[in-house]
């Protein structure tokens, strides 16, 4: 069981990283296909668009839960 817990555990982070470095890519092709049709940002958006962005928010969040939940289980688990 504890080798499923591993895999199970790579794969999650795995998912984590492929899916923030998507967004990622994704953002900065939106960004340059900018045209007339934007609306002026906030200024507080502008100054940090990663910190006001709820897509990476919700990526950090999960990665840190992800992470308690690999340290949970390797503290309970017997070896």
């Amino acid at each position: 069981m504890d080798n499923l817990n591993f895999v199970l555990s790579v794969l999650a982070i795995l998912i984590l990283v492929v899916g923030l470095v998507y967004t990622y890519s994704l953002g900065n092709r939106q960004h340059k296909k900018q045209g007339n049709y934007d609306t002026e940002i906030n200024e507080k958006v502008v100054k940090h668009p990663y910190l006001r962005n709820p897509v990476f928010l919700t990526y950090a969040l999960a990665s840190l839960f992800v992470i308690f939940y690999i340290i949970y289980i390797s503290i309970n688990s017997t070896w």
